[in-house]
């Protein structure tokens, strides 16, 4: 039998979100949309104690696991279904605060994928202490001609044999939290650079670029369709001088299907555990916007009929019941995601399949409620607009839908990158 249930600290822990999410986050949401740069500054003083303290117990587990030492469990861990329910509940609340929580994130990620335990202590330690300001990390890896197909990328990191340090050039755009990661004093971004751009994938390494770091500039700020309050910039890099023991991986550059390109698979196994985070937020954007036009619609007196005959309903019944059943589905594929993790096992066919079913799901609903609810669903008079906008972008970073959906092919048939693209 399959079970989901939680110990009864993580369902305190999610009731305490959900209390975040009802009482600070929405009540700012449409504040922080229309005001696209302010700061979030509410949310991040509540998340960032919490935050920390996960950082904390997660450097902990790698010492452990570092010094030979095996964790006794009664069973598998829960920190990914945990956190695909943490995430789901402060997406509802706000995506685009949620998106701004402090902490090392998704660069945080690629650090503990691949990174010696050495460069964990050394940059992920920052994270985990609630007395230190707050702090953010990110990733840098779409380039004005790179954005799906990584092999393009053309930032360059070229070794300085005086100084025996890397010397990055390239730009790099749509970095979440870059902003932050980099004018914060204690930030980082993990950016993805070419060694050497014949080699493919197998030249492609990542860097951790800390604050501060000369040579590094924040060019813009985006204005964006929807997630607004989320700091999302482009980054130039020119002749920044990075410590060689920054870089994640080994430089060694070998064939791609030999051990050289681990630094490369490794990192993007990251996304592994990331794409189920996303459909997550997904998931719980367009469960508000569903909930939203639920209680609109019950005020003018239209309930569904779940046990009429289907061709005794309404078209508005219907649209409704079928919304329900696709965020059943995507919320189901997103949680067996997560399990595999939390259970060892692989899940990149998974975590892409519930990526792109949550994200076609969640930018149908938001239309869907908006178009429901007519005009004053197109208005701001409500937040329907709001989160049929800010919908959109699970369908497009971490992997497009299609790139999710090519993943899923390659995983089912069998076929490598060069096979099937």
């Amino acid at each position: 039998m399959i079970d989901f249930s939680l110990p009864e600290n993580v369902r305190q822990q999610l009731q305490m979100a959900q209390m975040m999410a009802s009482q600070v986050m929405r009540p700012k949401a449409r504040q922080l949309d229309e005001n696209e740069h302010e700061r979030a500054k509410e949310f991040t003083q509540f998340m960032w104690p919490i935050a920390a303290d996960m950082q904390k117990a997660t450097l902990e587990r790698a010492r452990r696991k570092a010094e030979g030492l095996v964790e006794e469990r009664k069973g598998p861990g829960i920190g990914n279904i945990r956190m695909i329910f943490m995430t789901e509940i402060l997406a509802w609340g706000d995506v685009a605060q949620w998106l701004s929580t402090p902490g090392a994130m998704l660069g945080g990620s690629a650090i503990e994928a691949v990174g010696t335990m050495e460069q964990k202590e050394r940059f992920l330690s920052r994270f985990a202490d609630h007395r230190n300001p707050p702090a953010w990390g990110g990733m840098a890896m779409t380039e004005p001609g790179a954005g799906s197909d990584t092999a393009a990328i053309a930032t360059t990191a070229v070794l300085d044999p005086e100084t025996n340090e890397w010397v990055l050039n390239g730009e790099k755009i749509f970095c979440t939290n870059g902003g932050l990661a980099l004018n914060e004093s204690n930030g980082l971004i993990v950016v993805w650079a070419t060694l050497d751009r014949g080699a493919g994938r197998a030249g492609m390494r990542p860097f951790v670029v800390e604050a501060g770091t000369p040579g590094v500039t924040v060019t813009k700020e985006e204005l964006k369709h929807g997630i607004r309050a989320s700091n999302t910039v482009s980054i130039v890099l020119s002749d920044a001088r990075i410590p060689y023991d920054n870089m994640l991986g080994s430089a060694e550059i070998q064939k791609p299907d030999e051990a050289g390109s681990k630094g490369f698979k490794g990192a993007m196994k990251t996304f592994d555990a990331s794409r189920p985070l996303i459909a997550a937020s997904a998931i719980g954007v367009a469960r508000a916007a569903l909930e939203i036009t639920c209680e609109k619609l019950a005020e003018a007196g239209i309930v569904p009929r779940y046990d009429a005959p289907p061709h005794e309903r309404t078209a508005i019944e219907q649209a409704i019941i079928e919304m329900e059943a696709d965020l059943k589905a995507a919320w189901l594929l997103t949680l067996r995601a997560g399990s595999m993790m939390d259970h060892g096992q692989p899940n990149a066919l998974e975590s892409s399949m519930a990526k792109a079913k949550a994200g076609e799901v969640g930018t149908r609903i938001g239309q869907t409620c908006v178009e429901l609810l007519g005009p004053l669903g197109y208005s701001r008079e409500w937040l329907v607009e709001k989160l049929m906008r800010d919908s959109k972008i699970a369908d497009i970073y971490e992997g497009t839908h299609e790139i999710n959906l090519l993943i899923v092919a390659r995983q089912i048939l069998g076929y490598t990158g060069r096979e099937l693209r």
